[in-house]
Protein backbone atom coordinates (compact mmCIF):
# COMPACT_ATOMS: atom_id res chain seq x y z
CA UNK A 1 0.00 0.00 0.00
CA UNK A 2 1.11 3.43 -0.96
CA UNK A 3 -1.01 6.08 0.55
CA UNK A 4 -1.34 9.66 -1.40
CA UNK A 5 -0.71 13.23 -0.04
CA UNK A 6 -1.19 14.06 2.94
CA UNK A 7 -2.24 10.34 4.15
CA UNK A 8 -0.67 7.73 6.63
CA UNK A 9 -1.81 3.73 6.94
CA UNK A 10 -1.86 2.86 10.56
CA UNK A 11 -1.90 -0.57 11.67
CA UNK A 12 -4.24 -0.47 15.19
CA UNK A 13 -2.85 -1.93 18.42
CA UNK A 14 -4.64 -4.81 19.41
CA UNK A 15 -7.68 -3.87 22.26
CA UNK A 16 -6.87 -4.80 26.02
CA UNK A 17 -8.31 -7.99 27.54
CA UNK A 18 -7.44 -7.46 30.62
CA UNK A 19 -7.94 -3.71 33.03
CA UNK A 20 -4.88 -2.76 35.26
CA UNK A 21 -6.42 -4.99 37.89
CA UNK A 22 -6.67 -7.94 36.44
CA UNK A 23 -10.33 -7.77 35.35
CA UNK A 24 -10.73 -9.74 31.61
CA UNK A 25 -12.79 -7.14 29.45
CA UNK A 26 -16.02 -8.42 27.86
CA UNK A 27 -15.59 -8.21 23.38
CA UNK A 28 -18.76 -5.80 24.07
CA UNK A 29 -16.95 -3.69 26.61
CA UNK A 30 -13.50 -3.29 24.64
CA UNK A 31 -12.86 0.38 23.17
CA UNK A 32 -11.33 0.98 19.99
CA UNK A 33 -7.70 1.26 20.00
CA UNK A 34 -6.43 4.97 20.05
CA UNK A 35 -2.81 3.86 19.31
CA UNK A 36 -0.39 2.02 16.22
CA UNK A 37 2.10 1.71 14.13
CA UNK A 38 2.67 3.73 11.24
CA UNK A 39 2.79 1.16 7.74
CA UNK A 40 3.10 3.36 5.30
CA UNK A 41 3.44 7.28 4.62
CA UNK A 42 2.56 9.57 1.61
CA UNK A 43 4.68 12.34 0.21
CA UNK A 44 3.13 15.11 1.72
CA UNK A 45 0.76 17.79 0.08
CA UNK A 46 1.69 21.17 -1.10
CA UNK A 47 5.53 21.20 -0.40
CA UNK A 48 4.78 20.24 3.17
CA UNK A 49 6.67 17.16 4.10
CA UNK A 50 5.59 14.64 6.31
CA UNK A 51 6.46 14.25 10.43
CA UNK A 52 5.97 10.79 10.99
CA UNK A 53 7.77 7.96 9.47
CA UNK A 54 7.10 4.28 8.64
CA UNK A 55 7.52 2.22 12.55
CA UNK A 56 6.35 5.38 14.99
CA UNK A 57 4.14 4.54 16.95
CA UNK A 58 1.47 7.02 17.28
CA UNK A 59 -1.87 8.02 19.37
CA UNK A 60 -4.75 9.63 17.28
CA UNK A 61 -8.02 10.18 17.37
CA UNK A 62 -10.86 8.29 18.67
CA UNK A 63 -13.20 8.13 15.27
CA UNK A 64 -10.37 8.88 13.10
CA UNK A 65 -9.69 7.59 10.08
CA UNK A 66 -11.25 4.94 7.70
CA UNK A 67 -10.87 1.26 8.31
CA UNK A 68 -9.67 -0.75 5.64
CA UNK A 69 -9.35 -5.05 5.88
CA UNK A 70 -6.31 -5.46 3.58
CA UNK A 71 -4.94 -9.08 3.45
CA UNK A 72 -6.62 -10.37 6.15
CA UNK A 73 -5.01 -7.47 8.20
CA UNK A 74 -7.14 -4.45 9.67
CA UNK A 75 -5.53 -0.89 9.06
CA UNK A 76 -6.72 2.85 9.12
CA UNK A 77 -5.86 5.35 6.61
CA UNK A 78 -6.15 8.99 7.94
CA UNK A 79 -4.56 12.43 7.46
CA UNK A 80 -1.36 13.33 9.54
CA UNK A 81 -3.12 15.83 11.24
CA UNK A 82 -5.68 12.99 12.89
CA UNK A 83 -2.32 12.34 14.78
CA UNK A 84 -1.78 13.67 17.93
CA UNK A 85 1.65 12.19 19.29
CA UNK A 86 4.42 10.60 18.64
CA UNK A 87 5.67 7.99 21.10
CA UNK A 88 9.15 7.50 21.87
Amino acid sequence: MKPINDRVVVKPAPAEEKTAGGIIIPDTAKEKPQRGEIIAVGPGKDDNKMTVKKGDIVLYGKYAGQELNHQGNDYLIMREDDILVILD
